[in-house]
């Protein structure tokens, strides 16, 4: 069997997978140099995509991106499209405790965000399905505790979403782990107890 065929029954079931993946599916019997230039040759010839460095996926959508940066959730407004709070097509938007650079990025002509949080905010996610993956994304709670961790815009319709769907005593326990200004922020939006 030849080593993309084991590769592919290996991971094309991942939204992901590593070049340190790929070494210890394939054991000593190869060089990482061979690895490294088998995994450039098949994304050259586009049977799998790369990621970013080391990270590549047999799916080409841009959702998958995020899983090159673990440990890392969806959230912000792309988290308010996948729970059907945001009407609007966005960008994955990827949060993540890594020290990478924030900002915009490219996976296959697609763009993603990047957005990084300390380790102690990187909490309050949960697995979704999307298309044949399960995704970590951020709930709707932590979606709004982001939301004013990172600044960003409420209209008075996302304001009222949020009243409606929050369960209070999820977003309260989660606001214990947050800092004053955003617990006292998100009060503001939301009424809890």
């Amino acid at each position: 069997m030849s080593n993309f065929k084991i590769m592919r029954e290996a991971f094309s079931k991942q939204p992901a997978f590593t070049i340190g993946d790929m070494g210890r599916l394939l054991g000593k019997k190869v060089s990482r140099e061979y690895l490294s230039q088998l995994l450039h040759q098949l994304a050259k010839q586009k049977r799998i995509f790369r990621i970013r460095n080391g990270v590549y996926s047999f799916s080409d959508d841009s959702q998958m991106a995020g899983f090159a940066f673990r440990p890392f959730y969806y959230g912000l407004q792309d988290a308010l499209s996948l729970h059907g709070l945001w009407e609007q097509e966005t960008n994955p938007v990827v949060i993540t405790a890594r020290k990478v650079r924030s900002g915009l990025r490219k996976f296959f002509g697609s763009n993603f965000v990047v957005r990084r949080v300390s380790k102690k905010m990187l909490f309050g996610s949960e697995p979704m399905k999307y298309g044949e993956y399960w995704i970590p994304v951020s709930t709707i709670e932590k979606t709004l505790i982001d939301m004013v961790y990172f600044r960003q815009h409420f209209t008075q319709e996302l304001k009222t979403e949020f009243r409606k769907r929050a369960d209070r005593k999820k977003l309260a326990d989660l606001l214990e782990r947050c800092p004053a200004w955003v617990r006292e922020r998100v009060s503001k939006i939301v009424r809890i107890g």
